[in-house]
């Protein structure tokens, strides 16, 4: 009898072991409700195949699958086990008194579980075993009433037998229970942490990668190495600023690689005492460093966990600043020579004044002076007005003066200024043509510094000319910019003399200053605008002046 109890008490806690199988599988949680159906239903099958009969009343386990499949199968399950259960049990009824027990069990165990489904499955883990044990206890002393009823009504006398089994039966079947909670919560508590851990270690990764990628992408240099100085992290910008030894640039060599035997002795000594002195938890320091050609910035940081502060490494940041030493070096050249412009500017206004006398009283001695020295004093008036004319276009060049912008159109500037274009050309022999464009919007403008622009340009595009051609003045509008096109048919200019075009004091007239186009291509830039030129050897020149609107306009 106890080896049939026994095989009993296993084949209850069938559908626990299969449940353990099933999710050392790392099955999803989804399928629940269709396992534990299938497997507690295989459960009750077996137990009621194999139940003894105690002095003609059947001792069976499938009670307990029943009880765990419903509580977490839910109704589903419970509905299942239920046909189950009740399509094995009535062809087992022999008398009326088992009948009617079979259908109070049926109708109070069924209520009974429903009434249990749902707060079982938001209840805790203790509150679920002591569910459970509630129930099977209130199912077992149905069971004790039953079989009661069914000694006396069978006229079977109680033996000592009788009583062990009884008791032997209920204590087994209410330790199955808690066995198969205990089994059961304990399997999805693994299960749950063993998520939680997969989780955090898919977050910790994403972290760890995103950090690679910061220092992969980061125009530092970065060599990071743990307690046993030991290189765990590094980016390519470090084996390209600091001195490592030439067997030293890979990852494979790099990683695990102890930091000392990787920089080259002499050259890269204060990396490794910088790094020494992280590993003893110093502070971060910034060190200048040469390397070659380039200017580094050298600092450490001496890594801790943040839970007791425990040293756990150090890492080498090395910064570039080559390219931002030069541009302080020539801000510093620019400030100084500002400054010599200034003077310059300030100086050349003063001469002005003197050359002003001079003029005058050349001008006086021209008078009385005999007719056959004429022509010196012509020359001498000529080179003061030349001089007077760089002094102008030098303080209009070299004075950083603001400007009034005023809301202007382009067309008015160039209509104003046509007619005197038209005079200059007809004492040259030559023509003016103008195509001017339509619907052009007005822009922030600087009238007198445009005309100058205007003036210039066109004036030298005559000059270049000689006594006869064209000068082709256009405008045109691309909705982002506004282009002036000033074309004449003069000789040309050499790719040679190009490259100087825009360069003070360089001229390709005889008589020239240097200084017309350097001061118009200033104009253009404080008008948020740039000049470009197109020429051909022979054919001619045409200056482009590029006007670009703002965004707002521009839409």
């Amino acid at each position: 009898m106890l080896k049939e109890l026994l095989l009993q008490f296993i084949l209850s806690l069938l559908p626990v072991f299969a449940f353990q199988l099933w999710h050392d599988k790392e099955q999803s949680w989804k399928g629940m409700s269709v396992f534990m159906g299938i497997f507690c239903g295989a459960s009750m099958v077996f137990c009621m195949i194999t139940a003894p009969n105690v002095f003609g009343y059947e001792v069976g386990f499938y009670i307990i699958p029943y009880l765990i499949g419903s509580l977490y199968g839910g109704v589903p399950t419970l509905t299942a086990l239920s046909f189950i259960y009740i399509g094995m049990r009535i062809p087992m009824l022999d008398s009326v008194w088992e009948f009617v027990s079979f259908i109070l069990f049926i109708v109070g165990f069924v209520s009974l579980i429903m009434l249990s489904v749902r707060s079982f499955d938001r209840a805790s883990v203790v509150r679920k075993k002591r569910k459970a044990i509630i129930l099977m206890s209130v199912m077992m002393l149905y069971f004790i009433i039953t079989i009661t009823g069914y000694v006396s009504i069978s006229e079977v006398s109680w033996s000592v037998m009788m009583t062990v089994l009884l008791v032997l039966a209920v204590a087994a079947t209410l330790s199955a229970t808690w066995l198969s909670i205990f089994m059961i919560e304990n399997v999805k508590e693994k299960q749950l942490l063993h998520m939680e851990v997969k989780r955090l270690s898919a977050n910790y990764r994403d972290e760890v990668e995103k950090l690679q990628q910061f220092i992969d992408e980061t125009s530092f240099g970065v060599i990071v190495i743990d307690r046993e100085g030991r290189i765990t992290n590094f980016n390519r910008m470090a084996t390209q600023l600091l001195c490592l030894r030439p067997e030293y640039t890979g990852a494979k060599q790099l990683l695990g690689a102890p930091f000392p035997v990787i920089f080259q002795s002499g050259q890269c000594d204060a990396c490794v005492k910088m790094l020494y002195q992280a590993l003893n938890g110093n502070k971060s320091s910034l060190v200048p460093f040469v390397n070659g050609d380039k200017k580094l910035l050298l600092s450490t940081i001496s890594l801790r966990t943040s839970l007791n502060g425990q040293n756990t490494g150090a890492a080498l940041i090395a910064q570039d600043v080559t390219e931002l030493r030069q541009l302080q070096d020539e801000v510093g050249r620019m400030e100084r020579l500002s400054l010599v412009g200034q003077m310059a500017a300030s100086i050349t206004h003063e001469i002005r004044n003197p050359m002003a006398v001079i003029r005058g009283f050349v001008q006086l001695i021209q008078e009385r002076s005999p007719k056959n020295q004429q022509e010196y004093f012509r020359i001498i008036m000529e080179e003061l007005d030349r001089a007077n004319m760089i002094i102008s276009d030098f303080l209009s060049l070299a004075q950083n003066r603001s400007l009034t912008m005023e809301p202007s159109s382009l067309h008015d500037i160039i209509n104003e200024l046509i007619p005197l274009l038209n005079a200059d050309a007809n004492m040259r022999g030559q023509t003016i043509e103008v195509s001017l464009c339509k619907d052009l919007p007005m822009i922030m403008l600087n009238d007198r510094e445009i005309k100058q622009l205007f003036l210039n340009i066109s004036r030298n595009g005559m000059e270049a000319m000689g006594d006869k051609g064209s000068l082709r003045i256009s405008t045109s509008y691309y909705g982002s910019k506004i282009e002036l096109r000033i074309a004449d048919q003069g000789v040309g200019i050499s790719p040679d003399q190009m490259k100087h075009l825009f360069e003070p004091f360089f001229s390709t007239k005889t008589q020239g200053t240097g200084l017309g186009l350097p001061l118009c291509l200033s104009i253009a830039e404080r008008h948020n605008g740039r000049i470009d030129v197109e020429s051909k050897e022979g054919e001619g020149t045409a200056f482009i002046v590029t006007f670009f609107l703002p965004e707002e306009r521009a839409s």
